[in-house]
């Protein structure tokens, strides 16, 4: 057994995982999510905002102390789309470096897309046919990877929730105008990806992380947050496209009242429930295009994250 801990520092949030990883199966010690907005600004202005830096590195302060309090023994600290775009990065991994004595890796989006396969599928069970399509939903990128036992094709779009909130969604709630545009957006990288990745062969749809899972709390008509009725939770895509038109038409203050809604996730979530919805609908009519019907999608607790603590345990082999 290995005790690892695995951050993944996106666009949005830092998310910490302390596990002990043995023969193939991962075990739950710590699992925490801050809201740092590390990404604010980053696609208007090319760079961290100092105030996102001072969020994300008291995050990182408090990951260390928990670190140090459960004794890990590897770690791995990935950063995305945020960390790719900007240009002032290298005063981000310095300051993580000394806050937590391990370097920071920017990893590339199919290196990203290949950990939240690799993190959602290690928990699907034989009720749910393969090939899988993975689809994790950040603050600046979204990741689709086909595959069965691995990954086989993957693409990583620059739409996420919190990039077009930015870009696009700036009413409260969002302008017809300002959806139009967003949803132009979103087909034009969905349009790139399904070159590459052939999604007409998916036989299960699974969605990842917090705009996900915040579509899904509030489909199931949950008062709130509920890790483990959100996790592996079947949605008819009926179901969860209709919670995705309800958050993204909500206002600030509606989201807010709903007993599920992280408070960090309240201004994006709009931008988060069009990208899904969007995605949904273009994966649904590639399955009938090409013979096959998808009329449910999963969502799954267990992503990049999952991806990024077994990879820790390996490289301390």
């Amino acid at each position: 057994m290995t005790r690892v801990a695995a951050v993944d520092c996106g666009t949005n949030s830092l998310r910490l995982l302390i596990a002990d990883v043995a023969d193939g199966h991962l075990t739950d010690v710590v699992r925490t999510m801050t809201v740092v907005r590390l990404g604010q600004g980053v696609d208007r202005t090319g760079e961290f905002a100092a105030d996102a830096l001072d969020r994300t590195f008291a995050a990182v302060d408090e990951a260390a102390a928990l670190c140090h309090e459960h004794g890990v023994e590897a770690s791995r600290f990935v950063a995305t789309s945020a960390t790719r775009d900007a240009r002032n990065r290298q005063q981000f991994l310095d300051g993580v470096s000394e806050r937590l004595g391990v370097v920071p890796e920017v990893i590339s989006g199919h290196e990203e897309a290949e950990l939240s396969f690799r993190g959602a599928t290690s928990v699907l069970d034989a009720s749910h046919d393969a090939p899988y399509l993975v689809v994790d939903l950040g603050g600046g990128s979204t990741e689709v990877v086909l595959g069965t036992a691995h990954p086989e094709f993957s693409h990583s779009m620059e739409v996420g929730c919190v990039r077009m909130t930015e870009r696009h969604l700036v009413s409260d709630p969002p302008e017809p105008d300002e959806i139009a545009d967003a949803v132009r957006d979103i087909h034009a990288a969905i349009d790139a990806a399904f070159e590459g990745v052939p999604v007409g062969r998916t036989r299960t749809l699974v969605g990842l992380a917090g705009s996900i899972t915040t579509v899904t709390a509030h489909a199931l008509g949950l008062h709130s947050y509920d890790r483990d009725r959100i996790n592996g939770a079947v949605l008819p895509i009926d179901a969860a496209m209709k919670a995705c038109d309800e958050l993204l038409h909500a206002s600030h203050a509606s989201r807010a009242a709903l007993g599920f809604m992280h408070p960090g996730r309240i201004d994006v979530i709009g931008a988060g429930a069009l990208v899904w919805h969007t995605l949904m609908g273009r994966v649904r009519t590639a399955v009938r295009d090409a013979g096959g019907e998808l009329p449910h999608v999963v969502t799954s607790e267990h992503d990049i994250l999952d991806g990024i603590a077994f990879s820790a345990a390996q490289l301390a082999r």
